[in-house]
């Protein structure tokens, strides 16, 4: 191996270690700017449908419609999950964005069900619950893997407890059930912010294969978010 070689070979790794470095907080940042978008359009498919007589009577008076958004949401998720290696970053955005909408009209109900000053606490109880919860998971120098499992056994249990009051409609359960996920969702925000940032701490570039993780990493502490959102409302909320 000749001089030229030895410092071609060396500039390649150097370059590979700079672009490392500055992959990781571009990586991170776009993270939580698609989260924040996709809670900024969220909110806004609400609150339009919300303040929508016409709407509210196509999504509510017909339930047809409502297990048509449930499923279309289903295979949004299961598509962006499954697919995103086959799919352009583009398309992937666009299902995003998509599921970003569809949520806010399954969520417009809460603002027939609860006050607009509830909802407006509870939110700033989520975002600052959230953040001091993704901060920890960020910092934090202990290995949450241990916490997947248990997590995820807790969100089975949660998801059959759900299920099961839709038939007894217990009011007690309702509250253990919310309580229990405010926990789940607390610890899963933890959880998913230490993977998202191993994931990245050794990406080797900020392209379009990494933004694509990026993007599925923002989907997942939309979902930590919504979901924390609505626990807390169940047990804070005011209703009208």
């Amino acid at each position: 191996m000749d001089y030229e070689e030895m410092n071609y070979q060396s500039l390649s790794s150097r370059q590979r270690e700079w672009d490392s470095s500055l992959a990781f907080p571009a990586l991170m940042r776009k993270v939580y700017v698609w989260m924040t978008l996709a809670l900024v359009i969220t909110a806004l498919a609400a609150y339009g449908v919300a303040t929508s007589p016409v709407m509210l009577n196509i999504l509510f008076n017909n339930p047809v419609v409502i297990w048509l958004l449930v499923g279309a949401e289903l295979l949004l998720v299961i598509g962006l999950g499954a697919g995103i290696n086959k799919m352009s970053l583009m398309t992937a955005t666009i299902l995003f964005v998509a599921y970003s909408i569809l949520n806010g009209l399954m969520l417009s109900s809460i603002f027939l069900m609860y006050n607009l000053g509830s909802i407006a606490t509870v939110f700033l109880i989520t975002a600052t619950t959230f953040g001091a919860m993704s901060l920890y998971g960020y910092v934090t120098q202990k290995d949450l893997t241990s916490w997947g499992k248990i997590l995820m056994m807790a969100l089975i249990g949660l998801i059959v407890a759900s299920i099961v009051n839709i038939f007894v409609a217990s009011p007690g359960l309702t509250l253990i059930a919310s309580y229990v996920g405010v926990l789940v969702f607390v610890g899963l925000t933890a959880y998913d912010t230490q993977r998202i940032k191993q994931m990245f701490l050794t990406a080797p570039d900020a392209g379009e294969h990494m933004q694509k993780y990026a993007l599925l990493g923002a989907l997942n502490l939309y979902l930590d978010f919504i979901n924390l959102f609505l626990y807390l409302l169940r047990i804070f909320g005011k209703r009208e």
